[in-house]
């Protein structure tokens, strides 16, 4: 079974950066593209980026270009993702998500969420 855990997040100020870890387990990360994607109420869960399998390709939403990054440790089972520059409107709950057996990994709306994420709140 497909075991997602987010950690990481928490309040922090603007300008800030956090590192956020997903933890995965009940599949072989290593054949997996995965991705992030957060909720923000009121306008649902929006892609952040995601990132190939072996870690050789990555895409981002086009307005999450520069200031996050996204990486993986296939030895260790774990996606990360990087926000530098936070500012409020970084707050949200973040997820993991692992792609679609034969998805196009390139597509965002491809991935499942399977944790229960981890809240990020920007705040001076």
């Amino acid at each position: 079974q497909v075991h997602l855990v987010e950690s990481g997040g928490g309040l922090a100020q603007p300008g800030g950066s956090l590192k956020l870890s997903c933890a995965a387990s009940g599949f072989i990360f290593s054949d997996y593209a995965m991705s992030w994607a957060r909720h923000i109420p009121g306008k649902g869960l929006v892609p952040v980026a995601g990132i190939l399998a072996d870690g050789s390709d990555v895409w981002y939403a086009d307005n999450m270009k520069g200031r996050f990054t996204i990486s993986r440790d296939n030895g260790k089972n774990t996606l990360y993702l990087q926000i530098d520059r936070l500012n409020v409107m970084d707050t949200a709950l973040y997820y993991c998500a692992k792609a679609r057996d034969g998805a196009n990994w390139l597509n965002p709306h491809e991935y499942e969420t399977w944790g229960q994420g981890t809240q990020v709140t920007v705040s001076s």
